[in-house]
């Protein structure tokens, strides 16, 4: 099946720019939330990112017009859904809340839609019988931020059909992204599990007082080549991400091995969200 009309549930900061990214590539798109500021926020970032991107000769006038034209922002989640071959569903990580969104989206989408969660932790199997097209619900996992970030997680569960997964890829393809396909679901997909055992590493040192998050951050970017440290990838990702991801699987595990560091469990209640919300680690007022 060709795609090329494409829905982005959530308009927050992954949802917004991966909807950028298909109207970049051509898709028409439409970006829903169910949060008026949170759509304001995103419909001041597409016009303002255009315009940087036309200012430093990245982009035409003339292709810019075209994808405002290609990319629209609505708080009607049926009118954004109606006609979409593809639905990519980024808010909360929380299983229930997702669960409910796709029963929803089920009844309002057409039948032939892929349903898709760019959800970093819950596998697709835990969603897809909450609908009646299960062959047609994956994982399409991008990276934050995800205008830069050119790998894609496409799994296949199997639940998923062949098609489903082809088409999945071909989409991220033409997003101009690098798809890496998992045959079989697995907690964590594959980056996130090399990055796990990291940033787990990361916060044990730093709960036991061996160092400083700052000087972590330049032994990992210093004496492993990495282009960031594992503190500042949090607060790039989210630290309210880091302690739902850790309270799902521990809900789910008991093991209180899962459970979140005690520093990202501080930091979240005291709302230290990282990047978007001006502190995390570090300070970005």
């Amino acid at each position: 099946m060709e795609i090329q009309k494409i829905a982005v549930i959530g308009a927050g900061n992954m949802g917004h720019q991966i909807a950028m990214c298909a109207a970049l590539s051509g898709f028409s798109v439409k970006c829903t939330d169910s949060n008026p500021d949170i759509l304001e926020k995103a419909i001041s970032f597409a016009e303002n990112y255009l315009k940087e991107r036309v200012a430093k000769g990245k982009l035409s006038e003339e292709a810019a017009k075209q994808v405002q034209t290609n990319i629209a922002f609505t708080l009607s989640l049926e009118e954004s859904v109606t006609d979409a071959d593809l639905v990519i569903e980024a808010i909360i990580e929380k299983l229930d809340i997702k669960r409910k969104l796709f029963a929803e989206l089920d009844n309002l989408c057409p039948t032939h839609t892929i349903l898709a969660t760019n959800s970093s932790y819950i596998v697709s199997s835990k969603i897809a019988d909450a609908t009646n097209r299960p062959d047609r619900v994956c994982n399409m996992h991008f990276f934050n931020p995800a205008l830069v970030m050119k790998c894609v997680e496409v799994v296949k569960g199997s639940h998923v059909s062949e098609e489903t997964a082809e088409s999945v890829m071909n989409v991220a393809t033409k997003m101009s992204k690098t798809p890496v396909l998992l045959h079989k679901e697995i907690y964590g997909f594959l980056v996130n599990r090399l990055l796990q055992a990291t940033r787990q590493e990361a916060l044990k040192l730093l709960d036991m007082g061996v160092a400083s998050f700052e000087d972590i951050d330049t032994a990992a970017k210093n004496g492993l080549g990495y282009p960031m440290g594992p503190f500042s990838l949090l607060d790039l990702t989210g630290i309210d991400l880091a302690y739902h991801v850790g309270m799902e699987k521990y809900s789910e595990s008991g093991d209180p091995a899962d459970r979140p560091s005690p520093t990202v469990v501080e930091k979240y209640t005291k709302g230290e969200w990282g990047k978007k919300a001006g502190k995390g680690f570090y300070d970005y007022e």
